[in-house]
């Protein structure tokens, strides 16, 4: 069982020729092999790991957020879905992307990268929230997770822009 705040479920179904040039489609649940669900952080995890850690758990809830959005959901939403999920999970790509940086200056621009995928999946989630695909109980846990990686990426980008220069301390 996964632990976290939220939970998405895959349901699968099968296409079934109808004879006439069109698909039906079978509602049965059927075995898909994939491989394991990684398991969503707690709250109490939350606060104590990494930005590169918990940006990966937000990529995770992002992508079954898009799966639930795109294939789960009584009314499908594909546009609002691909822009959410292209920049939530580029938040934790460009985390990941700064640990191999070559100077202070490439780890910042990283990171600001990451700041602003992060900032422009805010406004996604508000959108989405504000028309009716997600609940309040959905929104709100999305929105703690974002709110609290952009408090920690503002920091990470404001103390390198000191260090750098950029930015009176």
């Amino acid at each position: 069982m996964l632990t976290g705040s939220m939970q998405y479920e895959k349901k699968s179904y099968t296409k079934k020729w109808s004879g006439k040039g069109k698909t039906t489609v079978n509602r049965e649940p059927r075995t898909v092999n994939r491989g394991r669900l990684a398991p969503l952080m707690t709250e109490e995890t939350k606060a104590t790991v990494s930005i590169h850690e918990l940006s990966y758990d937000f990529a995770c809830r992002i992508t079954r957020l898009f799966q639930y959005l795109t294939e789960d959901a009584e009314y499908k939403e594909y546009v609002q879905s691909k822009q959410i999920y292209r920049s939530g999970t580029s938040i934790g790509a460009n985390v990941r992307e700064s640990k191999h940086a070559q100077s202070d200056a490439d780890f910042l621009s990283k990171m600001s990268i990451a700041y602003k995928e992060a900032d422009e999946t805010d406004y996604w989630l508000n959108l989405l929230h504000d028309n009716g695909y997600l609940d309040d109980k959905q929104f709100e846990s999305l929105e703690k997770d974002i709110t609290r990686i952009l408090k920690i990426l503002t920091s990470i980008v404001k103390t390198m822009r000191t260090k750098l220069g950029l930015e009176k301390p």
